[in-house]
């Protein structure tokens, strides 16, 4: 059965990912982590985390993905093996000294090499089964039909791993020198600043603090930003090309995004037919840059995939709050992530990917005991009648 990878930014966001279908989860420490600003977990953490997914028949895999300094090796062994001590399920990595480090002092912890190594091809892909890695991340650049062909050839001696949903670098498989040119926050050491989202204005050099835009929205230029990925139309080939495991990104991404994407994705894999507008509108209401299959149909991406356009957000719906069977209650309270009103009427997307409409109730009954026509965000709301886990959408126009 191919694997359904999810994002974890945060224990919180690992219970949803949990829930929402996913058959593991990926997170990062405090450190080593390409995504430094994402929540990311403590030992007890990852520990509780890791507990959570096992008594559930699920797997957890700490990414260690920087390409850290020859001084920083000595901890990164250190965090390694507390993550072993704890039942971490695998480690990604991209970095070969610490691959190979990891694979020497814990061989029983499988190696999954990251999206950053860049492995375009089935012999750097065997390269690394040599080295005892169990599982390489294909890059983004790849056509299907290339990505095909590496799982033949790489079949029963290194499963394949492809990411089907998410933001994407703007640079070759994420190796990007823009964010320490500009900011001083090395990419590659997961403090990127995301300076190419940044909105920017041409100015000529003989015509200093003039500023000239370059057809641009509204909203300013993005000369460097990329659409998101989607691939929810090759799901089925995917699967049947042999690749192992099919991964979200999204560490840094909410609740609402983590609910919405896994949910179709685990509709998919299960092979549920799901017709493509469908699909479409169900991802369209999470905040996207739009969406693109990327290099997926033939290895070139599209004239529109970079665009001075993209740093529009639409969404098609607010995330407002949430309940989770894992905190206290929380079947028939939940709290608040925005105001809510009485009286409106909001949507429910449950883990099976079903929505339905509730009325909130006028006024709203409060956890202190108050009744209130507005909740305010960090309020808790007391419902009449109870429900699993939930997220709590408000429908909005689009607005791109």
């Amino acid at each position: 059965m191919t694997e359904l990878l999810a994002p974890a930014g945060s224990p919180e966001k690992l219970r949803w990912a949990a829930a929402y279908g996913a058959d593991a989860v990926y997170f990062g420490m405090k450190d080593f982590s390409l995504r430094s600003f994402a929540g990311n977990f403590t030992p007890e953490e990852a520990e509780e985390g890791l507990k959570l997914l096992h008594s559930q028949g699920k797997k957890g895999y700490a990414a260690l993905n920087i390409y850290p300094r020859s001084f920083e090796y000595g901890k990164v062994l250190e965090t390694a093996g507390i993550l072993s001590e704890i039942g971490v399920d695998a480690f990604i990595s991209a970095d070969p000294g610490v691959i190979s480090l990891l694979i020497k002092h814990f061989p029983k912890i499988e190696m999954h090499v990251s999206t950053q190594a860049n492995t375009v091809s089935s012999q750097t892909a065997l390269f690394y089964a040599g080295l005892g890695a169990s599982r390489v991340n294909l890059a983004r650049e790849l056509s299907f039909s290339e990505i095909k062909r590496i799982a033949e050839e790489t079949k029963g001696r290194i499963e394949t791993e492809v990411f089907i949903h998410g933001s994407v670098c703007f640079s070759y498989s994420g190796r990007c020198a823009i964010s320490d040119y500009l900011a001083g926050r090395g990419a590659n050491g997961g403090k990127c600043a995301q300076s190419c989202r940044w909105q920017y204005s041409l100015c000529e050099e003989k015509r200093p603090g003039e500023y000239m835009p370059v057809f641009e929205d509204e909203r300013g230029l993005y000369l460097f930003n990329s659409r998101d990925l989607a691939l929810f139309r090759y799901v089925p080939k995917l699967i049947d090309a042999g690749v192992s495991s099919l991964k979200i990104e999204g560490r840094m991404k909410n609740i609402h995004y983590l609910a919405s994407v896994i949910s179709l994705y685990r509709r998919l894999i299960d092979g549920e037919d799901i017709p493509e507008e469908e699909a479409s509108e169900l991802i369209s209401r999470v905040p996207n840059r739009r969406y693109s299959e990327g290099f997926m149909p033939d290895g070139k991406t599209g004239p529109d995939d970079y665009s001075t356009d993209m740093g529009k957000y639409s969404a098609g719906s607010e995330f407002v709050a949430c309940g989770t069977a894992s905190v206290r209650n929380a079947l028939r309270e939940f709290t608040a992530k925005a105001n809510i009103y009485a009286g409106e009427t909001l949507e429910m997307i449950t883990p099976d990917g079903n929505r339905r409409d509730i009325v909130m109730p006028n006024p709203i009954p409060c956890g202190d005991g108050a009744l209130r026509e507005t909740v305010h965000s960090c309020h808790t709301v007391m419902l009449d009648e109870s429900y699993g886990e939930y997220a709590l959408l408000r429908r909005v126009e689009k607005n791109g």
